[in-house]
């Protein structure tokens, strides 16, 4: 029992669903952008378990960045199929792995065909203290929700036909990520954006209202892959946030450890909705960009100040600022003034 704990734990990208007693959701994010930047599409399988059984679904969620267009389609939950070790899904005759979907949804509303591999993807590491993005954090079992980078930043080979549409993909980039629990927080702010001007750079972040044995803190987890690095800066490092604001289209986030400081600045895109888990099923909506751009400055700190390590703005960026933001900008601020 416990070394099959310690193996689920040490592999985010696999499905952490079984024997979970209810509610308990999981979800994959595939974003994918073409070379030439002019297609984007993010595809979310997924499955959502409630202690009543009629209300039990498997998923697929479909965005469409073209038109800001996204789809939500439900199947019965005896067509998620979960084979292995490792994460290989198959979901109503569709296919996911890390490496490979291949997708043949012939709905009303939306009909979406072909096959899409990746290459050379950049998984966050994973150590027996740190087990993905979440750190030591995600060896406790009550978190509410659990959070995983399966890679940063990879290349993409294949096609798909969304509505009579051809979108061509190859050659192009993708960003894989995901969560399970029981259910999303009650606030949060999520980004991400590999598209910078230099090849290999990629920037996922988020912050949180995370419960906590009867209370609350707003946690966050910071990953920028730049020349191979990972810099990481989160709560569990000893990171702080030392400015967060937000307006409707724009967010200034700065982020600081004994080493670096991370000023973050986001100008908002074009949304459209998504839904999210809550203890009573996948009946939350949220508004989701996938063409959001984001300014990242990296600084070393040195004995006379700071130094410059790289500046440069992400493009064809995810984002969400979902929930009771009053709640977390208050819970951040006291934490700055303590």
């Amino acid at each position: 029992m416990i070394a099959k704990y310690i193996q689920k734990k040490r592999n985010p990208a696999r499905y952490h669903g079984n024997k979970k007693k209810p509610p308990f959701f999981e979800g994959w994010y595939y974003k994918m952008v073409s070379r030439n930047e002019s297609k984007s599409v993010a595809i979310i399988p997924g499955i959502f378990q409630h202690k009543d059984l009629s209300k039990c679904t498997a998923f697929i969620q479909v965005v469409n960045g073209v038109g800001s267009e996204s789809y939500y389609i439900e199947y019965p939950i005896d067509t998620f199929i979960s084979k292995g070790h490792n994460f290989n899904l198959e979901l109503a005759g569709n296919q996911f792995t890390n490496n490979t979907i291949e997708l043949d949804i012939k709905r009303d509303k939306l009909r979406l065909e072909g096959e899409i591999s990746f290459h050379h993807l950049n998984p966050w590491p994973i150590t027996p203290l740190s087990p993905g993005i979440m750190g030591w954090y995600s060896w406790v079992p009550f978190m509410e929700c659990f959070h995983g980078v399966i890679s940063l930043d990879h290349s993409i080979n294949g096609q798909l036909n969304l509505n009579g549409e051809l979108y061509d993909f190859t050659g192009g980039k993708g960003y894989i990520e995901k969560d399970w629990g029981q259910a999303f927080p009650e606030a949060w702010v999520w980004q991400q954006s590999n598209h910078f001007p230099e090849d290999g750079i990629s920037l996922t972040a988020s912050i949180a209202i995370i419960p906590w044995i009867g209370k609350a803190f707003p946690g966050f987890l910071i990953g920028f892959l730049l020349d191979g690095r990972l810099y990481r800066l989160a709560t569990y490092t000893g990171a702080k946030t030392k400015e967060l604001e937000l307006s409707d289209d724009k967010i200034r986030w700065i982020v600081e450890d004994k080493h670096h400081i991370m000023e973050m600045y986001t100008k908002k895109g074009s949304t459209t909705s998504l839904r999210a888990p809550t203890p009573k099923g996948m009946t939350r909506q949220i508004a989701e960009s996938i063409d959001s751009q984001v300014e990242v400055r990296l600084y070393q700190k040195i004995k006379t100040g700071k130094t410059m390590v790289y500046q440069g703005i992400g493009k064809n960026g995810g984002l969400e600022v979902e929930g009771n933001i009053d709640r977390l900008l208050e819970m951040i601020q006291k934490d700055i003034r303590n």
